[in-house]
């Protein structure tokens, strides 16, 4: 199987695609000049397209990934230092949502870019478990105070410590939420035997609140849901997930209510150079 597919008159022989292939599977041809894959190739290869996107002039493509499949990158698009640093400065925890469910066409363009994150050796484990009905959400926010309730007579010094006690006695007020009334909450599962199931998760959710603003969206992390669900039975039992998969991370999203104008200041950076 060739795997590869070298256009000859475009390549210029400057390695590139060799230098940065993570996995070394690549090398030169001594007769040719052009580059072939090592004899580990298909066990080693991550997919992870780098020697397609490193190639100035589109010689360079994989059997899965042709190079003209690739959208190239454009110049006028790139972010400049400041405007980088107002974007991810002003990224905020989005807690107060409007009451108006999000189109599903939105909903699915922040999961797909959520999995251009990186993943550890490309593997892009996710798996996407959509609440989109939002009265399904308000139930789930039901079962994480039952959650709560439990912990507090089973651990009361831990349940303090979270402060428990108060988050149920405003919810029995009606004047909190664990899940803030967001519509709609992502949760992501993934197989239960990979060991990077959290970090990858943690990245793939990022991306899904860095990108939402873009998109006239907001997000924020659901911690209560994630804990609820991996030491409570009857929420894993409401939101089943696929034997053998494990659920590692959870987030709300939906309209920003209101509209932020500043951006907050943060603690220095602790430092310490070696």
């Amino acid at each position: 199987m060739a795997f590869i597919m070298i256009d000859a008159d475009k390549c210029n022989q400057d390695s590139l695609c060799i230098f940065e292939c993570p996995a070394q599977v690549l090398q030169m041809d001594s007769e040719t000049d052009l580059p072939v894959v090592t004899d580990d190739f298909e066990d080693v290869c991550l997919r992870c397209g780098h020697c397609v996107a490193v190639c100035p002039t589109a010689a360079f493509s994989l059997e899965w990934m042709p190079a003209d499949a690739c959208t190239p990158v454009e110049s006028d698009l790139k972010l400049s230092s400041g405007q980088a640093e107002q974007f991810l400065r002003s990224r905020r925890s989005v807690r107060v949502f409007r009451d108006e469910p999000v189109d599903r066409a939105k909903l699915e363009k922040l999961i797909d870019i959520a999995c251009y994150a990186p993943s550890a050796k490309n593997a892009q484990p996710w798996h996407w478990l959509v609440i989109e009905d939002p009265a399904q959400v308000w139930k789930l926010d039901g079962l994480i105070v039952d959650w709560m309730r439990s912990i507090i007579r089973a651990d009361p010094a831990q349940a303090e410590l979270l402060r428990l006690p108060r988050i149920v006695g405003m919810w029995e007020q009606g004047i909190y939420k664990t899940l803030r009334n967001a519509p709609h909450l992502f949760i992501v599962h993934v197989d239960e035997t990979w060991p990077f199931g959290p970090e990858d998760s943690a990245l793939a959710l990022s991306y899904v609140e860095l990108f939402s603003p873009t998109l006239g969206l907001g997000a924020t992390w659901s911690g209560y849901f994630y804990r609820a669900y991996n030491s409570y039975p009857p929420m894993a039992e409401a939101v089943p997930v696929p034997p053998g998969q494990k659920v590692v991370g959870a987030m709300m999203v939906g309209r920003p209510k209101f509209k932020y104008q500043r951006l907050p200041n943060r603690n220095a950076p602790r430092i310490e150079w070696r």
